[in-house]
């Protein structure tokens, strides 16, 4: 399903502008705020011209379809000309197919800046609306209630043990479990005060929000700049819990995590490898340290096929989900986490991120995030559970993972 205005007498404009300073403060008021910043950089925008809904195994393609209909109709002027300028649409994909949800959102205004260069796209029907917007005063979360969430944390515990118990009988390797955790606040909650601190907590990560979904990822699932398509896997992580050693080495040393990252780092592989002539994948992973955790990583690189290449959608719709946020072998590991579960994870853990009108720009996996509605926020973490986890230690490692959006949706430090 999609809505959108007839694009036939639609114009999209591109300009170059000074430097328009932090993005994040652009973003005018808490309704539906967008954005994908990771430091300085990235997309955020606000309004809307035209919407992408759809749902089932064909979501993804389905809007890959949709997106490519509706630029094609447009009259557009790109007096900047690199990856997000043009017209763009901000996605967020469910995590399942059989989740409700998916949602490609193209905004009337989208601030851009990248390596030092910075623009602003608008649409418009003749010579278009500023840019420049009043900005509501963002407002504090204030006092917050937490409630047990459709999975909570006592039932997570005995999902993990039950799914640790499976792998060693040898039903399957590895699968990425999950929780939720809900949020109340006194008066509706803003967006825009838990996108900036989780941005400021991790400037190193992608701060993102899409129709409601906000969070930080240090997953990149794909990026596609023309020809070339870059990856970033994360699967193993360590937190600090009042141990002397060194966590990096710990990480390194840790056979359990090296095992769980491996199993990502394949899966990742084998979906990338039929749509490359090149893919690199390093054979040893490298430590990605974060405020509150840190993880094995693996930077994948890879150029597409000559002349058909495949657009970032279609790059998405191959690889997703990896074993890093389903399992391994991922089918049986899919069956195990809609079995035992036992709730809907909605967009958390699946692609979320922009397109272009080239089909260029960057999904990364919707880790440490909450959904907001209202006066709520729905919380979620997750781990990847081999045969060698520990079900106390894996409910501790999610903790420490929910602490990230926990903080920030209070406005700690």
């Amino acid at each position: 399903m999609s809505v959108a205005p007839s694009p036939l007498t639609m114009r999209v404009r591109t300009r170059p502008v000074e430097d328009p300073g932090r993005l994040l403060d652009l973003l005018p008021n808490a309704r539906n705020p967008l954005s994908w910043v990771c430091g300085a950089d990235g997309l955020v925008g606000w309004g809307e011209v035209a919407r992408y809904t759809g749902s089932g195994a064909s979501r993804i393609r389905g809007a890959d379809a949709w997106w490519h209909r509706f630029v094609s109709r447009l009259d557009i002027r790109d007096e900047v000309g690199g990856p997000g300028t043009g017209p763009v649409a901000f996605a967020s994909f469910t995590f399942s197919a059989e989740s409700e949800g998916s949602v490609l959102v193209v905004p009337r205004v989208v601030v851009g800046r990248r390596d030092g260069q910075a623009w602003v796209t608008e649409f418009a029907a003749g010579d278009g609306p500023s840019a420049v917007r009043s900005v509501r005063p963002v407002r504090s979360s204030g006092a917050l209630r937490y409630i047990d969430g459709t999975a909570p944390i006592q039932r997570y515990r005995a999902v993990v043990a039950e799914a640790v118990a499976r792998m060693r009988a040898g039903e399957l390797k590895k699968a990425a479990l999950a929780h939720d955790l809900f949020a109340q606040g006194d008066t509706p909650l803003d967006a825009r005060f838990l996108l900036a601190g989780l941005a400021r907590r991790y400037p190193t990560c992608w701060a993102y929000s899409v129709d409601g979904l906000v969070g930080a990822t240090p997953e990149l699932l794909v990026r596609r700049i023309g020809d070339m398509v870059q990856s970033r896997v994360l699967a193993g992580t360590v937190w600090p819990d009042g141990r002397t050693e060194n966590l990096a080495e710990r990480l390194m040393d840790s056979g359990k995590d090296r095992v769980e990252h491996a199993y990502a780092v394949d899966s990742l592989a084998a979906a990338l490898r039929p749509l490359c002539a090149t893919l690199e994948v390093p054979p040893e992973p490298r430590v990605l340290a974060l405020q509150n955790v840190s993880h094995l990583a693996t930077d994948v690189r890879g150029r597409l096929h000559p002349g058909s290449p495949a657009s970032l959608l279609q790059l998405a719709d191959a690889v997703h989900p990896t074993a890093a946020v389903g399992g391994t072998p991922t089918p049986v590991a899919l069956a195990l986490i809609d079995e035992l579960e036992g709730m809907d994870r909605g967009r958390y853990a699946g692609p979320v991120g922009w397109v272009d009108a080239r089909g260029d720009g960057e999904l990364g996996v919707a880790l440490r995030c909450a959904q907001l509605e209202g006066h709520f926020a729905r919380l979620f973490a997750g781990c990847g559970v081999v045969a060698e986890s520990d079900p106390d230690v894996e409910v501790r490692e999610a903790a420490a993972k929910l602490l990230a959006v926990r903080e920030a949706l209070e406005g700690v430090g």
